[in-house]
């Protein structure tokens, strides 16, 4: 009967597997559940709530609930949509408490506005994951990551969700439908909106940092050494 699960919709046979490991109580299958799945779902998260450093501790709730519901998984969605579902509810619990007790403004400094003719943005996902590059490379990437991913905060709690299961986790129009129980139309103008108003933040971010340093390097002209010589 557990072995039913691979007929089920949306869930593979190597996912049937390990569910049933799992329910079965598998001490095995729960680590290799989570050796699989923690830094994909500890990333999203991070990227989910207000205050990234409580993100391992979500995390590590959305495995307790996991390891508490699994007898319940009977395979209406894949394994990892079923993931992704819990480590997004648990993460718009922390951000309703953290609006009532802990918010705060966020401001970005400055960053780029790039997209395809499709309206993608790889940038997100060529910026936001880890590479091997130089010392300087390195810099550069990892400033213009925390410019991408401070701005990613911006973004209203539809959008921003929506922009990452997509340009960052690279979801499937489909699965991101199947994730957030929405429409297949919704997935995608959340998305548009979403990578519009992105750009949009990255724009204005990008004016202020040009004005900012306009405005520095006026001032360095008007007091230079040379011109305070009499």
């Amino acid at each position: 009967m557990a072995m039913d699960l691979a007929g089920a919709i949306g869930i593979r046979t190597e996912d049937a597997a390990l569910v049933s490991d799992l329910k079965a109580g598998s001490e095995q299958a729960f680590a290799l559940l989570i050796a699989q799945y923690h830094q994909p779902l500890y990333s999203l998260i991070a990227r989910s709530i207000q205050d990234p450093a409580d993100a391992a501790d979500i995390t590590q709730e959305v495995f307790i609930k996991v390891f508490r519901s699994i007898r319940g998984f009977h395979g209406e969605a894949s394994l990892r949509t079923w993931l992704y579902r819990i480590a997004l509810h648990e993460a718009s619990n922390q951000r309703r408490w953290w609006s009532r007790h802990k918010r705060q403004e966020i401001t970005i400094d400055s960053s780029a506005n790039e997209h395809d003719e499709e309206g993608e943005m790889p940038l997100l996902r060529a910026t936001l994951a880890d590479g091997r590059e130089s010392p300087f490379d390195h810099a550069v990437q990892k400033q213009v990551r925390e410019r991408v991913e401070s701005a990613l905060q911006q973004l209203p709690e539809v959008y921003r969700t929506v922009v990452i299961l997509r340009e960052i986790e690279g979801f499937a129009y489909e699965e991101i439908a199947e994730i957030l129980d929405v429409n297949l139309g919704t997935v995608k103008s959340r998305l548009t909106r979403g990578r519009a108003a992105l750009r949009g933040v990255l724009v204005d971010a990008e004016t202020t940092e040009a004005n900012r340093f306009a405005q520095v390097r006026s001032g360095d002209r008007l007091f230079s050494p040379a011109r305070s010589i009499r």
